[in-house]
């Protein structure tokens, strides 16, 4: 039954970081407030995990543009 919810769900890499918060901040109302049972916890777990993957490698590459741009700011200040 799992495996039919997460077939429906986005895969987490084509996610915007906006649509990884949001479900990742659903799946932790779900599992605080007692909704699910333990195992449907441990597969939303699983997926969350997924989602903070995506949240974190799109936060890296903003901030490797972050520093690109930096750079080239600084440079063209000192030039």
């Amino acid at each position: 039954m799992a495996t039919k919810s997460r077939s429906k769900s986005p895969d987490p890499v084509k996610m915007s970081f906006e649509q990884a918060t949001e479900e990742l901040d659903r799946i932790i109302e779900r599992i605080e407030s007692g909704e699910i049972g333990l195992q449907e916890s441990l597969s939303q777990r699983k997926r969350g995990d997924e989602l903070i993957k995506r949240c974190r490698s799109i936060l890296d590459q903003a901030e490797q543009e972050l520093k690109t741009i930096s750079a080239k700011t600084e440079k063209k200040s000192q030039g």
